[in-house]
């Protein structure tokens, strides 16, 4: 078939970017992706990238509007994908509930929090932009994808036949990959099919006799979001896995360690246990209560390593936003595709933002009889620390999110080096001030690490959507205006679903699930960010595990270091993905790698065709569509489980446990996986 232009540009001189219709279909979308990420970050401790099936879904429904355009479109992918990333904000929120200071999450003080902390994750990576964007050198993975899909499928004069058909076969699969994935995700809730397939044993005694287990979740989010972190970061979590479930474990279980630690007085989880426990009894509780915080070490010096690497660019990126204001100062005309949000604007939001942040935390200070004397240190100190910590993390997280990407940028790193800051700060503040060292420091200390939470996930989210408005020549202060209302669009949703899920599962650590018979959810990072906050303020922190885990990191970051020089950039080993490794549950990790290694065979299977570029981004739609239909279903399943106070209610067997459930399980998983990957490669030849 011949390619032919499909529409007509807009009017010449008209340049339709930033419009209410944009907007209203931004927010809308921003909803759907807050909620998927919510659940999948909850569950996997893993968010994804929307900005790809957002803007597939824009192209799609503003192709009824003949004067749409691919700024337009830009417009739409923007607010969306801010919306999703903004959800990262429950790797913090769910610790307050899991402590005990909140027994749901109140909506003011959740959507203040993402807020002021996403306005300045904004006006923080402004002065970023040219320094990591323009002039940074860096890859931009995501946002290059992103800007591929809409000049391809946005209206236009260059827009072929063939782009149509593109567009078309795109939104398809991401509607026959959430489908799928939202109906196994059903089967599963009816029992028919295993959620998990594990198995944990003892060593042989020639190798220490310790415990250990392995297994996978079969969940096709998990899939989709290892088709998305990519092969290099998948082999670099299954090293972690191996570091953590195949060393680790079996060392720290393994009975002569046991001796020897009780011998020299050294504490060990494994000596709390009682006589006889089971293997998978051990394995857990040993890697949940000590290897889980090497991890925590791990991805400390990974994040404090990115963060000495960035103090070029970053003087660079400051510099360069001053001078731009100075032209334009003078009178001069800057193109379109410089003008960023005026300087003086971007300093007045940052401070209207900053007392918002004053105000949140004096109603909270005055809120604890513990804390109400020392408001106005609180207070201080915490709007220090937010403008410091804030803009450091948002340079961090911006400078990862061009190497590697939205979604494996370090914000797991960022949230564990601030919450330990942050608490060894209220420690300052308990010997300053003479506070007591109760829940009400450590909720203190949750809340303000909770809006730096909030600038890194941003920053990540807004350079990576400004490398892409750059690439197709959208203008950069009509897509930082789209960030912020796309902060406001997922901050308002949060709150509903934070508590919709706390109802129906609860959280590990916290309280019980409204509704019995429900598992709860992991929550990983929050479950290990409220711990160290307790350790470091209550003082029996294991310090020895987490610089145990730094000297792993430091060796990992030498590693990495001699792989990438002597292979030539070929191998790499990023720090950041062996630690999540470490903590994330080895069923979780698994599935995650079995995604990488499929994304890898399946992109491999069309490098070398014609439609290589086309089948590379329907791969990506199609692990977009999984992440999206899974977890949906999770947040679904969660409100039927609330209304009807069933946590059985589509059970049709009354186990789904065992191997019959589990074979079937495994084999409908495997057929369906390559049966989508066989369906996306012959969509993509017929574009």
């Amino acid at each position: 078939m011949t390619d032919t232009p499909a529409s007509a540009p807009p009017t010449p001189g008209k340049r339709i970017e930033l419009t209410l219709r944009a907007l209203v279909l931004g927010c809308l979308l921003a909803v759907v992706f807050t909620a998927a990420n919510t659940y999948l970050g909850l569950l996997v401790g893993l968010t994804f990238a929307s900005a790809i099936p957002a803007a597939v879904i824009s192209m799609a429904i503003l192709r009824a509007f003949k004067t749409s355009t691919i700024w337009e479109n830009m417009t739409v992918q923007t607010v969306a994908s801010v919306g999703g990333a903004m959800s990262s904000i429950i790797f913090v929120l769910p610790g307050l509930v899991m402590i005990g200071w909140w027994l749901e999450f109140p909506f003011w003080q959740s959507v203040l929090i993402c807020v002021f902390g996403g306005v300045l994750g904004v006006t923080f990576s402004i002065p970023l932009r040219r320094a990591l964007v323009v002039n940074g050198g860096l890859p931009y993975p995501e946002g290059v994808a992103a800007a591929e899909v809409l000049k391809v499928g946005s209206r236009g004069a260059e827009q072929t036949e063939s782009a149509v058909r593109e567009n078309k076969s795109g939104l398809l699969i991401v509607i026959v990959g959430s489908v799928v994935s939202a109906g196994y995700a059903l089967l599963v809730q009816a029992r028919l099919f295993a959620e998990e397939s594990s198995r944990f044993f003892v060593m042989p005694s020639a190798l220490g006799g310790g415990a250990t287990g392995m297994g996978f979740g079969m969940q096709f989010a998990l899939l989709g979001a290892g088709h998305l972190i990519g092969l290099t970061v998948g082999l670099a979590q299954l090293f972690g896995l191996l570091l953590a479930w195949g060393i680790a474990v079996p060392i720290l279980t393994s009975p002569d360690t046991i001796a020897w630690l009780t011998a020299h007085g050294i504490p060990s989880i494994a000596t709390t246990l009682p006589a006889g426990a089971s293997a998978e009894e051990l394995a857990g509780t040993v890697w949940s209560r000590e290897v889980r915080f090497m991890g925590a070490g791990v991805i400390g010096v990974a994040a404090i390593w990115t963060l000495m690497k960035l103090a070029g660019p970053l003087i660079g990126g400051l510099t360069s936003a001053l001078a731009a204001n100075a032209r334009r100062n003078s009178g001069e005309v800057l193109e379109l595709t410089e003008q960023d949000i005026p300087i003086k604007i971007v300093g007045a939001l940052s401070v209207a933002a900053l007392v918002g942040i004053a105000g949140l935390l004096a109603w909270f200070a005055q809120s604890s009889p513990a804390l109400a004397g020392s408001t106005a240190l609180l207070v201080a100190g915490g709007l220090v620390y937010v403008v410091l910590i804030g803009f450091a993390v948002a340079a961090i997280c911006g400078y990862m999110a061009g190497l590697i990407g939205s979604s494996n940028s370090p914000v797991s790193g960022v949230g564990i080096l601030a919450i330990v800051i942050a608490s060894l700060l209220m420690l300052g503040v308990m010997a300053v001030a003479g506070v007591p060292a109760d829940g009400s420091i450590i909720a203190f200390a949750l809340i303000v690490t909770a809006v730096v939470f909030a600038v890194a996930v941003i920053a990540n989210d807004n350079l990576q959507d400004l490398k892409t408005a750059q690439l197709v020549g959208a203008t950069p202060w009509r897509q930082q205006a789209a960030l912020i209302v796309g902060v406001g669009a997922g901050a308002l949703i949060i709150p509903f679903i934070l508590n919709m899920l706390n109802q129906a599962y609860g959280f590990e650590g916290g309280p019980a699930a409204l509704v019995v018979g429900t598992e709860p959810l992991p929550a990983p990072q929050a479950t290990l960010i409220s711990s160290l906050a307790r350790g470091v303020i209550g003082g029996d922190l294991r310090w020895d595990l987490i610089g145990l885990g730094a000297v792993i990191g430091v060796l990992i970051i030498l590693l990495d270091i001699v792989l990438n020089k002597t292979s030539k950039g070929r191998i790499k080993l990023p720090p950041l993905a062996v630690g999540i490794g470490f903590y994330l549950p080895a069923a979780v990790t698994t599935m995650l790698v079995i995604g990488a290694v499929c994304g890898w065979w399946y992109e491999k299977g069309v490098r070398l065709t014609a439609f290589k570029d086309v089948g590379r981004r329907m791969g990506v739609l199609l692990a977009s569509g999984l992440i999206v239909g899974g977890s949906l279903f999770g947040v679904i399943n969660a409100g039927v489980i609330v209304g009807t106070r069933d946590a059985e209610w589509a059970a049709v067997l009354p186990l789904g446990e065992g191997w019959p459930a589990m074979l079937a399980g495994i084999t409908a998983f495997a057929a369906l996986t390559i049966a989508l990957y066989v369906w996306i490669r012959s969509r993509s030849a017929k574009v």
